[in-house]
């Protein structure tokens, strides 16, 4: 084995995504130093590190996402290294420079791989020049309304407005109509800069129903690049994924091997090194098109992880280190089919509201094939100041049809209390036909959920449990009372009031 050269890591992020860095940190026997903000003082991250320090206030702005704190705290802790997570300043290449003018390992890619990757309107002209099919679109960020007007008379619309600096879907608008235009592009500008400090604004044909999937690449700086399989996300709300899947019902083993030669000559064309994602649109004809290329870790990463047995954050920080590929592509196994949902504070009952509160209760899901990466303890506090995200449960199984199974009983069987949670929402998801077929596309909520969000109550359970007991109860003490002395109960601090109706039939 070659000498360890990353000895310690500063984890530059919070909450699943950390921890996750920290356990395989842990395991290649690497030292761990936390960052935390005063309200994540006792979030696991920061209890588990070998060493945390504060950076600072609640909003990201004021902690994580300020640079020269966490570069003078990695100095003071002597860091070898910094990994970013995702998020934050993952995709921010004066954060790659500043860490590696300090001395220390960006665990990521080279600040420019990250610059040109990063501006969506300069990845679409560096991969467009290497042969690779991208979506119609401008070349340049859009100006004014008048250039804008002109653009979208050309290809027609509908067409997406998207940010220039940033994805997630923030900065996003769909345009129908000449309209819609004005409006729908103050927005979007608005919109981008507040999420990336950048109102830059490009435009792309919209494809309809077209389906969203990525293929995760490896890259050394010995010139060496392969890629990991696809991850189908065609499954997304407001342009942000909630369910990914490994493989694709899609993508058969030839269109698998274009589409990966395709992505591993995207990476190479603008000298990527370390793990990153190159996203395609699918169209109904099964023609592909680049989107563009997350520089970083993908929420997602687990499922690849689970199909190929590789440790992406290892493999991360060997490429780091300077160590070149530790495979070739043709040495690369996928066994099974692994599925992934995010469950988050949110609650689809009213336009997916973020929910905040403390975490009463916390019963994981377990059992063969599944994986949780979770950030929070029970006892936590969930609050407006983060991203929604609770946890990420991972299914894996000999076929998707299992891995279905699987991923049902763990959502049935996760439970969650203190906060409103989407559990029954994604249950809805992976339970309905269409998904079942693997007809999915990115239109499939607006297809298949037009008149509202969720079919199955995460708290169903407990009102028929509810339900039972009053029940019970009245037949035992043959009274009223039982009625009125459960009104006048006090409600204690963070509970929620359930109101059901029950319906009594003699004889069972």
């Amino acid at each position: 084995m070659s000498p360890r050269t990353i000895r310690s890591v500063l984890i530059a992020n919070r909450g699943e995504i950390a921890l996750r860095i920290l356990r395989t940190c842990r395991e290649m026997g690497i030292r761990v130093i936390a960052v935390y903000s005063e309200p994540d003082r006792s979030m696991p991250h920061a209890v588990q590190a070998d060493e945390a320090y504060l950076i600072g206030r609640a909003p990201a702005s004021e902690s994580y996402l300020r640079i020269e704190s966490l570069i003078e705290v990695a100095r003071r802790a002597r860091a070898d290294a910094i990994h970013p997570g995702y998020g934050f300043l993952a995709e921010n290449p004066a954060f790659a420079r500043a860490v590696r003018d300090a001395g220390m390992r960006f665990i990521g890619p080279p600040a420019e791989a990250i610059e040109a990757m990063g501006d969506k309107t300069s990845a679409r002209r560096i991969v467009k020049s290497s042969g690779v099919p991208v979506v119609p679109g401008s070349e340049t960020p859009i100006e004014n309304v008048k250039e804008a007007e002109e653009f979208c008379d050309r290809i027609g619309f509908p067409v997406l407005l998207k940010a220039t600096a940033g994805g997630g879907g923030k900065g996003m608008r769909t345009v129908q109509s000449p309209a819609e235009l004005p409006s729908s592009l103050r927005a979007a500008r608005s919109e981008a800069a507040s999420a990336f400090g950048d109102p830059r604004i490009y435009i792309e044909k919209f494809l309809e129903q077209p389906r969203h999937i990525e293929f995760q690449i490896l890259a050394d700086e010995h010139g060496n690049a392969i890629h990991l399989g696809e991850r189908e996300c065609s499954l997304q709300r407001r342009h942000q994924k909630i369910i990914e899947e490994s493989p694709s019902v899609l993508v058969d083993e030839r269109l698998r091997q274009r589409m990966g030669e395709t992505a591993v000559r995207a990476a190479l064309a603008c000298g990527y090194v370390n793990a990153g994602t190159i996203e395609f649109l699918v169209d109904q004809q099964r023609s592909f098109y680049f989107l563009e290329m997350n520089t970083r870790l993908q929420v997602e990463h687990p499922v690849t992880e689970e199909r190929t047995g590789i440790d992406l954050v290892a493999e991360q920080i060997r490429i780091a280190e300077g160590m070149p590929l530790k495979r070739p592509q043709d040495s690369v196994n996928f066994r099974g089919h692994a599925i992934e949902c995010r469950v988050c504070a949110e609650d689809p009952q009213n336009d997916f509201l973020p929910s905040t509160g403390q975490l009463l209760y916390v019963r994981p899901p377990q059992g063969p094939g599944i994986r949780e990466d979770r950030g929070y303890e029970q006892g936590g506090e969930i609050s407006v100041y983060y991203d929604s995200l609770l946890a990420k449960i991972i299914a894996w199984a000999p076929t998707r049809d299992a891995a279905i199974q699987r991923m049902r009983r763990a959502l049935q069987d996760y439970r969650i209390v203190g906060v409103t949670t989407n559990i029954g929402f994604l249950l809805s998801l992976i339970e309905h036909p269409a998904f079942v077929q693997g007809e999915l596309s990115t239109d499939f909520l607006r297809q298949h959920f037009r008149h509202g969000h969720s079919r199955v109550l995460p708290e169903s359970s407990l009102q028929a449990a509810a339900a039972l007991c009053v029940s019970l109860r009245t037949e035992v003490d043959g009274k009223a009372a039982a009625f009125s002395s459960a009104k006048r109960s006090r409600e204690r601090p963070g509970w929620k009031s359930l109101r059901t109706r029950m319906t009594r039939r003699q004889r069972g």
